[in-house]
């Protein structure tokens, strides 16, 4: 899993390559979102589009940092998510809880 962060217009966005699952992906993923929680950051954008698979543990940690950004005031989009993890993510019934782009221009925007 490679982990970038950018600031683009006050948010944070976090581009994940790689499979988010169960072990260090999900601990590196986590540690960069603890870090930019407890640096006082609140609006992210989770790029995906390079993200094949997702497991269980992986759309935990997403809700966990969803509900942790939310209770700090700000928010949490999903940008271009691969066709699986929006599959997945709708199998589970959690994608509604997520705003999600295809732009990411727009999706920065969003924010304001």
């Amino acid at each position: 899993m490679e982990i970038e962060v950018r600031t683009q217009s006050n948010v944070k966005i976090i581009t994940l390559r790689g499979r988010l699952n169960l072990g260090e992906p999900l601990d590196r993923l986590n540690a960069t979102v603890t870090d930019l929680l407890n640096e006082g950051h609140s609006r992210f954008l989770l790029d995906l589009q390079e993200v094949p698979t997702l497991d269980s543990s992986g759309i935990g940690l997403l809700v966990r940092f969803l509900t942790n950004v939310k209770q700090r005031g700000g928010s949490l989009k999903l940008l271009n998510p691969s066709k699986f993890a929006v599959q997945t993510l709708q199998l589970v019934r959690v994608l509604s809880l997520f705003e999600v782009f295809e732009d990411p221009q727009l999706a920065v925007a969003s924010f304001r």
